[in-house]
């Protein structure tokens, strides 16, 4: 059945029952955890024309990855990746606080 095979984000905005109102679901979350893990990892300031570029190239390539997303966990992976890097960026704010009073 093709129930059984969806991933947890497809199977959770109901794919398979209403298709047209689950792959938006899924490619609007696909593109917010896109643009969350791209801030927290890789972002630089850049003026606004190159981040125009680059992030309409991101949401274009969210359309591949929504599709590749029904069956394989690519919202999910991106949940993990978001979690690390918050984790990191936690982590990093803290020792740059202790360092900062230790001096």
């Amino acid at each position: 059945m093709v129930e059984e095979r969806l991933s947890f984000f497809a199977a959770l905005f109901k794919v398979h029952e209403n298709p047209d109102l689950g792959m938006w679901l899924l490619y609007i979350t696909i593109v917010l955890l896109s643009i969350l893990v791209f801030k927290l990892g890789f972002a630089k300031k850049l003026p606004l024309g190159k981040s125009v570029v680059i992030y309409s190239f991101l949401i274009l390539g969210c359309t591949l990855l929504t599709f590749l997303g029904v069956f394989l966990p690519v919202a999910e992976g991106l949940v993990v990746a978001a979690l690390i890097l918050i984790i990191y960026k936690i982590r990093l704010h803290q020792e740059k606080k202790q360092q900062a009073s230790a001096e």
